[in-house]
């Protein structure tokens, strides 16, 4: 410490001491001259309660100042309780010689401290000179007890008196200028212990009227709660006009000592409390993060079993109620998972933020919860997602089909049994046996026609097999039935073509016994067996169902030909007309064939009956193409508004966050107008979804008006949603960043500028080469090793690029001031007492309950054997709270 001189006041006497920061010099004052009696006796009780309240630490006082400290033993002693450190070994001796040499080494320990005295001498000391003695202990009572009391860069007497306005101040009746008649009342020293200690005094039940009163309650509530001896007597002060400034100022030292300890510690306790809730805070966010982390992973873990099952129902109704459920996920379920996983990046965003403005170290989620796994899970979801819906849409289509292929398979079956029903018994006769050459002939022709017949009927029963096939291989539900009644059939048929060539032989056999045959009933029969048959394909194909998707694919509406019949009919007309000319006598029924013309008329007309039923069924389908032409329309005309609007917001969000045109408030403002605007625009999401829905109950499943699916559209409406509250979120932290770095809007718009410079895509992303180039360009000289450093600061995972908000915090990282960990260690050493360890009850006593229990249950037990039981390791939990190894 510089020596410094600094003269000071005593009556009309002076003293030369060292220290112009805390007196100012004063007139030279005349050894012989004598202090005044009221003053004196104030300086003397003053000063021997000062120094006695410090020599009962060594257990010993003295009774009068001028005379006991004549040998230099309790002055040597006094000085070593006061400065903690160890004076020369004092003489034992009783001669005068002995005395001034022990003064002397008290009087050498004060000059080492950097006072300067004049005009005090050992021997005026050794001689009980009370002006001397007084002036030796004021010197004292400066140095050690006034000179280091600093106020705002005031120090000594004006440090002191700013400290006493500034307790008093809220007091009515208190106006403290000074060190003499502004302490006259008592209400000043009331006022001091009553801001210290309210519990101590009723303030508002001293009267200014008073004096003597106050100051006597002063006095007694500081020596017996405040360990301040009592250094005054009320009525000394209160009958003397100017009462003595150095008396005053030693008792009113002792006030500040006394509670600059306890506003030490509170300031302390108040940095400990601020660091301990920001830790707090802290980790309620982590905490948070993993819970909603585990969360989603847990509804996406539960989701994909669900959407992986692709287990198909036998029934249309059955599919249906899937893809139901399906849509129901999609509109339902799945939106608050997207807001929950948008949100979780912001709060993830947001708790990195603050960790690094309070210089912690940056969160690490738990194994498996980082933002990339919850990434990449969502996109594990959203590829099953997309599966399952192709999966619905196609087993849709399958039963559709199935169903068709089943009615057309019951329909041909139907048909074929019917046409079989008593062939085999027909087939098991032997009429042959006693018939005439004519019917043995007529039975022959008759075999012929049903052979043709039966060859006709080749053509159904193969497309009833490849129907049964088509089932077996789509994986039909009844397909046990279909395979049952399909090789009934089969057997059936089999059977009916071995029972006709058995027929054939045996008619063969008798064949030549019969040599007539009407030609013209063997003519009818050939003729009429081909058209029945066309005829029952006809009426068949009139009833036939058909499944289209498109207006083009409905079947026309085919003409059917007389010629057949007309000719058929011709025959029959021709054996009516022979037997009337020749007087034949005509057989009831035809020998040759079981059909009569009144069957061919009979079928006839049931298909000219078919035909108007087939042109309503044509013209109910068309009449359905054109209801799902105008859906398919009436979708395109949102889907085609809808997307391109979506990417020009797109494009809008991404200038809005690159554009240094305004405040970052106004950008944020413009952002919640987007973000307005595009939650006003829901609704005609949500009528696309309707119409989409529409589409899907209609069995509608391409669109060739537009290039737009909902899928489409969906994807990009949530892309949209996340960008909008991801720029918003990085706006916020780079308003966060600006007031906690205290960093400027121009500030700001020359980063923003230069990082656009370089953003040579336009995509909010700098690569090394172009970071590189940014850095020299704002003057950095950066080597190899340097550059490396910084990469690792802005790219700490190795993406490759350097965001915008990456680029701020880099810029701003070292002006940052913010609580470190040896501020926080110095803290709690202030409210351990400067011990290197802290008791329970201290941190009980000086934190609130709360950050007291926190500090508690994480502090681990110190270890020494100079601490207590219990005592408590604030070293390594200072460290722990910024990451750091203990110091």
């Amino acid at each position: 410490m510089t020596a410094i001189e600094t003269q000071v006041q005593y009556n009309s006497s002076y003293l030369m001491i060292s220290s112009e920061d805390y007196m100012v010099p004063e007139e030279d004052w005349d050894r012989d001259l004598l202090l005044d009696p009221a003053w004196e006796k104030q300086q003397r009780k003053t000063f021997t309660a000062w120094c006695n309240s410090h020599l009962r630490k060594a257990g010993t006082q003295i009774e009068n100042i001028e005379e006991d400290f004549r040998n230099g033993l309790k002055l040597m002693l006094l000085l070593e309780v006061i400065s903690g450190e160890r004076l020369p070994k004092p003489d034992k001796g009783k001669m005068r010689f002995h005395k001034i040499a022990n003064v002397n080494k008290a009087l050498d320990f004060i000059s080492s401290k950097g006072v300067k005295l004049v005009s005090i001498g050992a021997e005026e000391i050794v001689d009980g000179n009370v002006k001397m003695t007084l002036g030796m202990i004021w010197t004292i009572i400066l140095r050690f007890a006034i000179q280091d009391i600093s106020i705002e860069e005031t120090s000594a007497k004006e440090g002191l008196l700013l400290w006493c306005q500034r307790k008093t101040a809220p007091y009515r009746n208190v106006n403290v200028q000074n060190f003499h008649i502004s302490w006259k009342d008592g209400l000043a020293l009331c006022a001091l212990i009553h801001r210290h200690r309210p519990d101590l005094i009723d303030y508002s039940k001293l009267r200014k009227d008073d004096p003597v009163g106050n100051l006597n309650t002063a006095f007694e509530v500081a020596e017996k709660f405040l360990d301040i001896p009592k250094m005054l007597d009320a009525e000394d002060i209160v009958n003397t006009p100017k009462p003595d400034e150095k008396a005053i100022m030693t008792y009113v030292s002792c006030f500040y000592h006394a509670f600059a300890g306890a506003e030490q510690a509170e300031t302390a306790a108040n940095r400990i409390c601020k660091v301990l809730a920001v830790n707090q805070e802290n980790e309620r966010l982590m905490e948070e993060y993993e819970k909603l982390a585990s969360e989603l992973l847990e509804w996406i873990r539960r989701t994909i079993p669900w959407l992986e099952n692709r287990v198909a129902e036998q029934t249309m109704q059955a599919m249906q109620q899937k893809l139901e459920d399906f849509r129901d996920y999609r509109r339902v379920h799945k939106p608050p998972k997207v807001q929950e996983k948008c949100q979780l990046e912001i709060n993830f965003n947001t708790l990195q933020t603050k960790l690094r403005l309070s210089n912690r170290p940056a969160f690490m989620p738990s194994e498996g919860k980082m933002v990339s796994d919850i990434a990449n899970a969502w996109k594990g979801l959203e590829q099953v997602e997309k599966g399952y819906e192709e999966w619905l849409l196609t087993e849709i289509r399958r039963l559709e089909r199935l169903d068709h292929l089943a009615e057309k398979f019951k329909q041909k079956c139907s048909l074929h049994e019917a046409w079989t029903t008593g062939k085999q018994e027909l087939l098991s006769l032997k009429d042959y046996e006693s018939a005439s050459l004519i019917e043995i002939r007529a039975l022959m022709r008759k075999h012929e026609a049903f052979e043709s017949d039966l060859a006709a009927h080749q053509d159904r029963v193969e497309q009833i097999a490849a129907i049964a096939q088509e089932l077996n291989e789509l994986d039909y539900h009844d397909a046990a039935t279909i395979n049952a009644r399909c090789q009934g059939i089969c057997d059936q048929w089999d059977n009916l073509g071995t029972l006709t060539q058995k027929r054939r032989d045996s008619l063969e056999r008798v064949e030549k016994l019969c040599e007539t045959i009407d030609q013209l009933y063997l003519e009818f029969a050939k003729r009429a067996a081909p058209f029945n048959n066309w005829m029952d394909g006809a009426m068949e194909d009139l009833k036939d169902m058909f499944i289209v998707h498109m207006f083009s694919q409905t079947p026309p509406l085919h003409l059917l030909s007389l010629i057949t019949r007309v000719a058929i009919m011709g025959i029959q007309n021709e054996i009516l007309k022979i037997a009337q000319t020749y007087g034949i006598k005509v057989l009831g029924e035809n020998p040759y064939t079981v059909i009569t013309p009144q069957d061919i008329i009979n079928k006839w007309e049931a298909v000219k009956q078919l035909g108007p039923m087939r042109d309503q069924i044509l013209q109910e389908e068309v009449a359905r193409q054109q209801a799902n032409e105008r859906l398919r329309r009436q979708f395109a005309a949102q889907a085609n508004i809808i997307g391109p609007w979506i990417q020009t917001k797109m494009e809008e969000i991404s200038h809005v966050s690159i554009d240094i045109a305004g405040s970052l408030e106004e950008q944020m403002n413009n952002l919640k107008q987007y973000e307005q605007n595009i939650i006003n625009y829901k609704s005609n999401i949500d009528k696309l979804e309707g119409d989409h829905q529409l589409s899907q109950e209609g069995l509608i499943f391409d669109n060739k008006h537009t290039n737009y699916t909902m899928e489409h559209v969906r994807v990009g409406w949530e892309q949209l949603l996340t960008t909008i509250a991801r720029t918003i979120n990085e706006v916020e932290n780079q308003i966060l960043t600006r007031d906690a770095k205290g960093i400027s809007q121009e500030q700001l718009n020359e980063f923003r500028a230069s990082f656009n410079h370089f953003d040579r895509k336009r995509n909010g992303m700098m690569d090394p080469d172009d970071f590189r180039a940014c850095l020299i360009s704002m003057g950095y000289d950066l080597g190899e090793v340097e550059f490396a450093r910084i990469m690792t600061l802005v790219d700490p995972n190795n993406t490759g690029v350097v965001t915008f908000q990456a680029f701020i915090d880099f810029m701003t990282r070292e002006t940052a001031e913010t609580d470190t960990a040896e501020q926080v260690m110095a803290s709690f050493k202030i409210l351990a007492s400067d011990k290197t360890y802290i008791t329970v009850e201290e941190l009980k006593r000086e934190l609130p309950p709360e950050q007291a229990e926190y500090c508690i249950s994480r502090m681990t037990r110190y270890v020494g054997s100079d601490a207590p039981p219990g005592a408590l390791d604030y070293t390594s939990f200072s460290s722990a709270l910024y990451g750091e190894s203990d110091l």
